[in-house]
């Protein structure tokens, strides 16, 4: 167990670090519209995304004054507190430091994104239907907890609810064979009280904001092109893979043939995994896996079918990680009750951890020295209310070289464009100051273009 608990703080130090040697610091552009409703707190000015995140990163902001460093922070205390919490209660602790080796863990708790807290969540929502489903006693208690914990998820993100779909699904599917069980009355009290929340919510939503999920606010889906299909379809197929989440954002040739190897890899996996989920009907938590695939395949199929009427990014981890994270974690759990040595996926989750951080600093760059370059400039546009990136055709390209066979790949990283870097940097130190997809502002003097900050 002793390398275990070392390799847990290896990666709370990995994890903290890791956003400081990239130039963008882990902010994007949601990021930007989270610290946006956090800086209207306590009256915000719109619903397009749940309160919840914007509310913890106001609380901290006002602990650090600084959202990036507020962001951080609570990456850091979900990282610290779902290891402390597994080792403290005896829950799974060697899978649970195996999920921090993953691609998902290792992306949600990188950035400045709604993803960290609703995963973060998930992994407690997991801890007490894991209790509901294998103790005797305490039932009622456990699912009042679980039922608080879906309802914190929905103020999360609004996908929060496929997951509820996911329950109710599970509860009529497995509806004559668990009505019997002990757990069943506990299991439809859970549903209907986080029921009860979510609908809350969306009523508060209703009538404070005039829409339900800002649904007025999001605008129409992109043509749904044969080759943007084969893309999501591709990122829903990745969801299986615990370590590998390459998606170049090219739609060349040889970029679709790549994510085809990678589906050759991810079928693999899925075939070994399966080997080790049909154990499971020997486990006594056998029908708490069962829930676990269910969540994974519903919130999956969900997503897919949303993002071809709503406008959302087409699916990858971010938008799999639920999925990708129930799916692992039941493997993890069989693995370790069918296998006798843990070299084996011990080696490969330290192997990927590596891959990961090198992968994730393969253009290196100093944030905080980033942000200290243009926070002084930050005082003279105290009086703009919006901020555009007008700087998209000047594009920096990064040159890697590879000895061996003595050729050069240039790449144009998205995070690293100078006026991507001058928009995140400037949101985040005034968030107040809300950016724009589209120059589409009539006043000039409002807007405080990129161009206009020195870098």
């Amino acid at each position: 167990m002793i390398k275990y608990k070392v390799l847990s703080i290896l990666l709370v130090i990995i994890y903290f670090i890791q956003t400081l040697c990239v130039s963008f610091g882990g902010i994007g552009a949601d990021s930007l519209s989270y610290f946006g409703i956090a800086a209207d707190l306590p009256t915000p000015e719109t619903n397009l995304f749940p309160l919840g995140y914007p509310i913890l990163l106001r609380f901290f902001k006002g602990v650090l004054d600084d959202y990036f460093w507020a962001s951080k922070i609570l990456n850091c205390l979900f990282t610290v507190s779902i290891l402390l919490f597994s080792y403290l209660k005896k829950f799974y602790f060697r899978e649970t430091v195996l999920l921090f080796t993953g691609k998902t863990f290792f992306f949600v708790f990188f950035g400045a994104m709604s993803e960290g807290p609703f995963i973060f969540l998930l992994y407690f929502l997991f801890y007490f239907l894991h209790q509901i489903f294998s103790k005797d006693l305490g039932l009622y208690q456990n699912a009042v907890w679980a039922s608080l914990i879906l309802i914190g998820m929905f103020m999360m993100r609004y996908s929060g609810i496929y997951i509820y779909l996911s329950i109710l699904l599970y509860c009529f599917l497995m509806y004559f064979r668990i009505r019997k069980k002990i757990y069943f009355k506990a299991l439809i009290g859970f549903t209907i009280l986080s029921g009860l929340g979510i609908m809350g919510y969306l009523l508060f939503n209703f009538f404070h904001f005039g829409s339900f999920t800002g649904e007025n606010l999001r605008g129409e889906p992109a043509e749904m092109l044969p080759l943007y299909l084969l893309r999501d379809l591709l990122g829903v197929a990745n969801a299986i893979d615990p370590f590998i989440g390459i998606k170049p954002a090219s739609n060349s040739m040889g970029s679709i043939i790549f994510q085809c190897l990678i589906l050759v890899i991810d079928i693999c996996i899925f075939i070994y995994f399966l080997h080790f989920y049909k154990k499971a009907k020997k486990s006594p938590i056998y029908y708490f896996h069962i829930l676990l695939w269910v969540m994974a395949g519903v919130y999956a199929f969900s997503l897919l079918v949303s993002g071809w009427y709503q406008q959302i990014e087409e699916m990858s981890v971010r938008l799999m990680a639920a999925s990708n994270v129930c799916l692992f974690f039941s493997f993890l759990i069989l693995y370790f009750q069918n296998e006798s040595s843990d070299k084996l996926i011990l080696r490969i989750g330290c192997l990927f951890l590596v891959f990961l951080t090198l992968y994730n600093v393969k253009d290196p760059g100093n944030y905080l020295e980033n942000k200290n370059k243009i926070q002084p400039q930050m005082v003279k546009f105290r009086h703009k209310k919006y901020l555009y990136n007008d700087e998209k055709n000047r594009v920096t390209t990064t040159i890697y070289y590879f000895p061996i066979i003595d050729k050069t790949l240039k790449y144009p990283h998205t995070n690293n464009q100078k006026g991507k870097l001058k928009e995140s940097i400037a949101g985040t130190i005034n968030p107040q100051i809300k950016w724009l997809k589209y120059d589409t502002v009539k006043d000039r003097s409002t807007v405080l273009y990129t161009s206009q900050l020195k870098f």
